[in-house]
């Protein structure tokens, strides 16, 4: 149980020793905290070294939930990262639509330009509504739009900006150019007035999408099946189960990282579901808290078979990839030329400052993922499996567009789109190295769109590991 605290304090025991930390910590308050973790997490079996790399899960935990989930929670409600362009009317190109309007909770109604009120239209650029969601009587159709509804709510002034952000970033050199920025279907979207939370979204539609993810993209043979995977045929779990660990074990390490960057990511946004579910929508108005009941049946070791201590294991093995590539992209941002720009220099100055912030606490974290044992091999065969995996995983940002609740589809789009941002990162370490100071680079950009979504899916995933601690507290006192 306590293994991942000793393993903590042999590895940072010096760094931390002496050192005060906020609120007054010292390295012996950092190590009781580090056993009343481990405590907790034994209620989940989830503790210990993780696979494929050198670190635990309490580790991690301490790391982010003290010094990186206060700071990255900051950071993504500033102007620059509340807002994400993205064309959510894109069709699903691997099967017809399933019709939004049919699943509870879940439907985009952008705001016309009639309700927007007249004090926001002259009002200064830094002030965005904030409209809140209310419920009243409706049809069972037109309460389908609400819950799940993207708040598209933006002022003229904020419009007005934006068309300035995308000229300032004409000018930049890019890497590439995406589809989605220069789609007319796409618009930006206030990402704090939609937060990923429980729509209604799940059954025959929801299970299609992860099922099409993990069946045909992530290296693995139709006739080896996953544990609880609701739409294989029914045979024995447990022979299921081991046939298809087996299966996983056999892989290369490239391949077994794929899937559980798949498995966390999926296991991350379960979670945020979990944790805003909405608990109460009586009398006009909607409650939403934490659902113990709906955790349990995600990830409970004996409801889900063993099957949600991996799932949990997966998401600390994803947070640590989307940590290694921030680690490595920090130069990038450090330059004097880069500018998060919004317009607004005293904004844009502290955004970056506090990006910067962001970027030295995960220098000091010391058990970071090595990704240069990944397509290590003969220069031919690791520059093929390299663009396989690419091309596997630019085919699962495309199934988001499959995806029939929009609000579901705004989250898994930006998700995927950051988890790609990072992937392209930890692929271009030689790029990053050589980085001009004072000019821009011809081998390395980032558009806005790829920051936005890698500084918010690395929020995710910050806020999902937070959040795992309340639902241990939570499990403990259900006992």
């Amino acid at each position: 149980m306590y293994e991942g605290a000793g393993r903590w304090g042999s590895v940072c025991l010096e760094r931390l020793r002496g050192q005060r930390r906020p609120g007054g910590f010292n390295v012996l308050m950092w190590l009781v905290i580090l056993i009343l973790l481990s405590v907790l997490s034994a209620l989940l079996q989830l503790t210990g070294v993780l696979d494929d790399c050198f670190c635990d899960v309490e580790s991690i935990d301490v790391f982010n939930n003290f010094k990186i989930y206060p700071r990255i929670k900051k950071l993504t409600e500033r102007d620059y990262f509340r807002y994400y362009r993205v064309n959510l009317k894109r069709p699903c190109p691997f099967w017809p639509d399933d019709g939004h309007c049919s699943i509870k909770d879940c439907h985009v109604e952008p705001c016309p330009e009639s309700k927007i009120p007249v004090g926001i239209k002259s009002g200064n650029y830094n002030k965005y509504t904030k409209a809140a969601n209310t419920m009243s009587d409706m049809t069972e159709c037109e309460q389908a739009k609400e819950l799940g509804a993207i708040n598209s709510t933006l002022s003229n002034q904020s419009k007005e900006a934006f068309a300035d952000w995308a000229r300032h970033d004409d000018a930049q050199d890019h890497f590439c150019e995406l589809d989605d920025e220069t789609s007319p279907d796409a618009e930006y979207v206030d990402l704090l007035l939609n937060p990923e939370r429980f729509t209604g979204y799940k059954g025959p539609s929801a299970w299609r999408v992860w099922n099409s993810i993990y069946e045909e993209n992530c290296f693995k043979p139709r006739s080896v099946y996953r544990p609880l995977n609701p739409l294989a045929p029914s045979r024995g779990e447990s022979g299921k189960s081991i046939s298809f660990y087996k299966w996983l074990e056999g892989l290369c390490l490239e391949k077994r990282v794929f899937y559980r960057l798949i498995s966390g990511l999926h296991s991350s946004i379960n979670i945020h579901l979990c944790a805003k579910y909405l608990l109460d929508e009586g009398w006009g108005q909607t409650v939403w808290g934490p659902n113990v009941k709906e955790f349990r049946r995600r990830f409970d070791m004996a409801e889900t078979k063993g099957e949600g201590t991996r799932r949990l294991k997966n998401l600390y093995f994803l947070y640590l990839i989307e940590l290694r590539a921030l680690y490595k992209v920090a130069p990038y941002f450090e330059r004097s030329i880069v500018n998060l720009y919004t317009g607004n220099s005293q904004e844009d100055g502290a955004t970056k400052d506090l990006l910067l912030q962001v970027f030295n606490e995960i220098k000091t974290f010391p058990m970071h993922f090595d990704e240069k044992s990944m397509f290590a091999g003969h220069k031919i065969e690791a520059k093929t499996l390299k663009e396989e995996f690419r091309l596997h995983f630019k085919n699962i940002s495309r199934i988001m567009d499959c995806v029939g609740c929009s609000k579901c589809r705004l989250w898994g789009k930006l998700q995927t789109q950051g988890l790609g941002t990072a992937l392209k990162i930890l692929f271009s370490e030689k790029e990053i190295k050589n980085l001009p100071e004072h000019s821009p680079s011809k081998g390395f950009q980032l558009t806005r769109q790829e920051i936005v979504a890698l500084m918010n899916a690395f929020s995710r995933l910050s806020t999902s590991i937070y959040q795992l601690h309340n639902f241990r507290l939570l499990l403990k006192e259900n006992r």
